[in-house]
């Protein structure tokens, strides 16, 4: 309770410091805008079209139910290769000889296009939901293990023979030692594993289902409407970004406080 109080009291501070952020999203949006105006609205639209397209788009209830419907699907595929990812990696990363065998196999994973698994879940679980999660959890779930592993691997001995030569309890060795320095691993990891399963699930839907916002780009590619397809576009982005600077990147801050 604490922590969470913590996070709450910095956060009007953690906002503040965004402008740095802002600077680059208006910097990216001058660019796009002249991209515009070089290129034409056919082939790129401009920030003010998309945007317009935008809050047409929010005005339906059709857009809420496909966006929801993405999120949902992300978040149970990211879930999974969270829970999944951190306490294999976690695991393989106390012994070695597990850390030798599971290498070969998060190089297959990794190594395997994404496109590949669509294509298998589609065999294995049809136009589904299933198909979606399956291949997300592929996707991402080896990131989440590498940075476990790494954590777990590179503990240093050096704290850990300290605090038990000064007969620290085990549960003050987790929380005070090994639990920040493995979670310096796994938050990258996490964020990295946000991204792609918020990638992988636009690309799933896109040929493996026709609903979500994978499905609302079909419908815009089908149709030739390139406003409408950046503004699918921006909407995503923009609940990525909601998510991982509201929510991941303060508490990031929070548990990694020790490194300043």
């Amino acid at each position: 309770m604490e922590f969470l109080i913590k996070i709450l009291k910095d956060f009007p501070l953690y906002v503040w410091s965004g402008w740095a952020a802002l600077a680059s999203l208006f910097f990216l949006l001058a660019a796009w805008d002249f991209g515009s105006q070089l290129y034409g609205s056919l082939t790129l639209p401009s920030p003010k079209e998309t945007f317009v397209a935008l809050w047409q788009l929010s005005l339906q209830s059709d857009f809420w139910q496909a966006l929801n419907t993405t999120f949902q699907r992300a978040l149970y595929g990211l879930f999974i290769s969270v829970l999944f990812g951190s306490l294999l990696g976690m695991l393989a990363g106390a012994f070695v000889s597990t850390a030798i065998l599971s290498r070969p196999l998060v190089t297959i994973v990794m190594g395997t296009p994404a496109i590949a698994w669509i294509v298998l879940a589609m065999i294995w679980f049809g136009m589904s939901d299933q198909s979606v999660i399956f291949t997300v959890v592929l996707a991402a779930l080896p990131i989440v293990f590498i940075g476990a592993l790494q954590g777990m691997r590179t503990l240093e001995g050096q704290y850990n023979e300290m605090a038990k030569s000064f007969k620290v309890p085990i549960w003050q060795r987790i929380t005070d030692v090994y639990f920040p320095h493995v979670l310096s691993y796994l938050f990258p990891a996490w964020i990295g594993a946000l991204g792609m399963s918020w990638k992988i699930v636009i690309m799933a839907e896109l040929l493996s289902t026709q609903d979500g916002m994978g499905g609302a780009l079909a419908v815009a590619r089908s149709h030739f409407d390139s406003a409408l397809a950046m503004a699918l576009i921006i909407s995503m982005v923009l609940l990525l970004l909601i998510i991982e600077y509201v929510f991941f990147e303060p508490i990031k801050r929070e548990v990694e406080s020790w490194r300043s």
